[in-house]
């Protein structure tokens, strides 16, 4: 399986955007799935995931009422939607995959075994 993140841009603070990751394949319902970011000088941070099931949902304090992950396996593909963004929501932004039960949430990066090659968000205040 291999994943193309996208929608990344430049908005003002309090503007939205939606990244979309796009699996190749047919066994992206196998897979739980995440987006992480990265800022310059910071580490890879776990933003929202979602579980194979679509059922279960996490997100990170920061985004929590703001962002909504969620997936639509018939088309391999999954979506993070930003809302009300803030300057410190600026990073590239990476979707993966991680193996796990079917309800199961995964925060761990090092659990991941598919990445994206991410997609740059910044917002401007």
């Amino acid at each position: 399986v291999q994943l193309q993140a996208y929608g990344g841009g430049l908005v003002q603070a309090g503007g939205s955007l939606r990244l979309s990751c796009a699996a190749s394949g047919r066994t992206f319902s196998t897979y739980g799935m995440g987006w992480f970011r990265q800022a310059p000088g910071s580490e890879r941070e776990v933003v929202a995931v979602i579980s194979r099931s679509g059922s279960n949902t996490y997100y990170t304090d920061s985004v929590k009422g703001r962002f909504t992950i969620s997936r639509d396996n018939a088309k391999n593909t999954a979506y993070l939607q930003m809302n009300s963004l803030k300057p410190e929501d600026t990073a590239v932004y990476f979707c993966a995959l991680y193996n796990s039960g079917y309800h199961d949430i995964e925060r761990n990066p090092s659990k991941y075994v598919r990445w994206g090659q991410g997609t740059q968000v910044t917002i401007s205040s």
